[in-house]
């Protein structure tokens, strides 16, 4: 074997290495983009459900104060009519 044949066999070696180890770069790099964009996706619905949850959230905390406000009325009403009747509205 010639040092011209050697030379060729190792360049011709060399490429296919390259060329696969391009390859498994390419697939890597295709995967990684992939998994990126689904835990994108992910985020965005975990964030659309936290913005839905805060406005529940919301939600509840002011029907609790208009609760809250009606109680008091109601209280004041009835403590004009019999001031006894609160007994069981205090607490022990």
């Amino acid at each position: 074997m010639s040092t011209t044949t050697f030379i060729l066999d190792l360049f011709g070696i060399a490429g296919t290495l390259a060329t696969v180890i391009g390859g498994f770069v390419v697939v890597r790099a295709a995967k990684e983009a992939k998994t990126a964009e689904v835990w994108k996706a992910e985020a965005e619905a975990q964030k659309a459900r936290a913005d839905r949850l805060q406005e529940d959230l919301t939600e509840i905390k002011d029907r609790l104060g208009r609760i809250e406000e009606e109680n008091k009325r109601l209280v004041q009403l009835v403590s004009t009519i019999d001031p006894e009747r609160l007994i069981i509205f205090r607490p022990n």
